[in-house]
């Protein structure tokens, strides 16, 4: 059933939408799409191709002459999938530094569109404590725009996805919907296995070993991996999921144009089949081809599959999202997330008027019952400055005083390296 307000159903803005994992899943929880923003263009064909009413642009969401934000104030939703390799523990977890890094730019999107809701999912990365300072600034600047923001870790297993991938999700909203929105509960019973959920396909040209290879495909996958143009063509993902593969009986060296047909049978040292694009949409959480079409060629579709938002998931949150913007069920008793201290010598180092050495760092979050070593507070300097310009003066005593300067995050700044480390590898950003 559509989520509707006063009659009208209620809309969404998709920034950085991909191949339409997240809009298909939103559009099961009953957001309407007023726009769809993605900058590579055969995921952007993908979104046309299976919904050629909404308006999709190509380009760079940052990009003023792609579209105008101001168009779009106070709409009801502000969704995202912003791109995850500055976080990624598979990358260089470069942050602020990463080019393709948008996620506080899309903060800053929410505080001049001033949506009902505000929703971005990321990698699994984003939790750590590299970036605890990050995720508190987000917080603290969400809280200047009057939202209160939750993090929250979900594992796409407990939502029937077949297949680990956990995925860090924000949402924000308004005190008066934040007090009627509660996280989605997963669904009763474990996921599917492997098996269960492509055996259909593996037989369906008449392969005799189907049955076989389902019963050793017993257990959920691994996190599929799109990648990037930076990298090759299509597989499963690193060294350590090619393991978890073989183990369930596939070979993910590679993405197939078929099923094995009648008498396959595995190369010498190959652990079984390959999976096609077709099923590694299944195992994603698409309901196949029937319902969701894949332009482009074999690599391209993969990456698509591979990078999207498994749409169950985004149906879980859009929907609970929705209960909250029509202010159903019973109101929940808040705790503002801003006193949840993701990083404490981050908001330390922000509300402290001078600069202070590692000493008085210490002793002050001592008495605000914060007990941290020297190389405890050593190490979140180190990973604050990453992200942030920490100015260090050394006093004659030779102590070094630090105190938190400008956020490095793109926000929309004419003068900033983003600018031009996009353009010199737009080509390969993905």
């Amino acid at each position: 059933m559509a989520a509707r307000q006063g009659g009208q159903r209620l809309g969404v803005v998709e920034i950085c939408a991909g191949a339409g994992g997240q809009s298909l899943g939103l559009e099961r929880a009953g957001f309407e799409h007023r726009l769809a923003v993605e900058l590579d263009r055969n995921a952007a064909a993908t979104l046309r191709e299976n919904r050629p009413a909404w308006d999709v642009r190509v380009g760079d969401v940052a990009d003023p002459s792609v579209w105008d934000p101001d168009q779009f104030i106070g709409v009801d939703l502000l969704a995202g999938g912003v791109p995850c390799p500055p976080f990624s523990i598979a990358g260089q977890q470069l942050g602020t530094s990463d080019e393709r890094d948008l996620f506080a730019w899309a903060v800053e999107l929410c505080g001049r569109l001033r949506p009902r809701a505000l929703l971005l999912e990321n990698v699994r990365g984003l939790s750590a404590k590299r970036f605890s300072g990050y995720r508190q600034a987000v917080l603290d600047r969400l809280h200047e725009f009057g939202y209160i923001g939750e993090w929250r870790l979900l594992h796409a297993s407990d939502f029937g996805v077949p297949q680990l991938r956990p995925r860090f999700v924000l949402v924000a909203m308004p005190r008066i919907y934040a007090e009627y929105f509660t996280w989605p509960e997963p669904v009763p019973g474990p996921a599917p296995t492997v098996g269960e959920t492509l055996k259909d396909l593996m037989a369906a040209r008449g392969w005799e070993g189907a049955d076989a290879w389902a019963k050793q495909a017993n257990a959920i996958a691994p996190t599929i991996v799109g990648g990037s143009k930076k990298h090759g063509g299509a597989d499963l993902g690193p060294t350590r999921a090619k393991r978890a593969w073989a183990a369930l009986g596939t070979d993910a060296m590679g993405v197939a144009d078929a099923p094995p047909g009648p008498g396959w049978q595995p190369a010498p040292g190959k652990p079984g089949p390959m999976l096609t694009t077709e099923m590694v949409a299944r195992i994603q959480g698409w309901a196949g081809f029937s319902e969701w079409a894949f332009t482009g060629r074999k690599t391209s579709s993969y990456r698509q599959i591979g990078n999207a938002f498994p749409p169950p998931v985004a149906e879980a949150v859009g929907r609970a999202i929705a209960r909250a913007l029509c202010q159903d069920g019973p109101r929940q008793i808040l705790v503002e997330s801003t006193e949840r201290v993701q990083d404490p010598v981050y908001r330390l180092l922000r509300s402290s008027t001078r600069p202070l050495t590692t000493e008085q760092i210490i002793t002050k979050l001592a008495k605000s019952g914060v007990h941290m070593e020297l190389s405890d507070v050593e190490r979140h300097l180190n990973h604050l400055s990453r992200d942030f310009d920490i100015r260090h003066v050394e006093r004659k005593s030779g102590d070094r005083t630090f105190a938190l300067g400008e956020f490095k995050a793109f926000i929309g700044q004419k003068d900033h390296q983003r600018h031009d480390l996009f353009t010199e590898h737009h080509s390969e950003i993905s």
